[in-house]
């Protein structure tokens, strides 16, 4: 099989773009952190995130964090074309940290919680999800 010299380019472009890719969009979900966080250490406790194991459906994935006595949780999906998928904030009078609701996922990924605590530290947590149908277009 012969290449013209452009072919060749347009492949190895493709190739490269292939395997740099998937790179990028961990580096905005650490920068959206960093950005979040104000580039503090994570503890990886006092944050709870809950999520099934498999979901059949990406579109409708039922999640709840809970971080007691957090100011705000940051939700991410890792690998959605837009990973940021809500902030929640919690005023001095809120009866509890907790929160609920239903996301959207392309595919299989990892949930991450990060929640900001009362005394100014931050926690992680994160649950791979299993998906077997995609909700982004899959």
């Amino acid at each position: 099989m012969d290449f013209t010299r452009r072919e060749a380019l347009a492949i190895g472009g493709a190739a490269a773009l292939t395997f740099v890719l998937p790179f990028r969009a961990n580096a905005a979900v650490e920068d959206l952190v960093s950005e979040f966080t104000g580039g503090a250490d994570l503890a990886e406790s006092g944050v709870e995130l809950t999520a099934p194991e498999i979901a059949e459906n990406g579109n409708t994935v039922p999640i709840e964090v809970s971080a007691p006595g957090a100011s705000a949780i940051m939700v991410l999906a890792a690998g959605n074309p837009t990973p940021p998928v809500a902030t929640f904030n919690f005023g001095p009078l809120a009866a509890s940290q907790t929160a609920s609701t239903r996301i959207r996922l392309a595919g299989t990924q990892d949930v991450i919680a990060i929640a900001k605590l009362a005394d100014g530290s931050f926690a992680r947590s994160s649950k791979t999800v299993k998906v077997t149908i995609g909700g982004c277009g899959g």
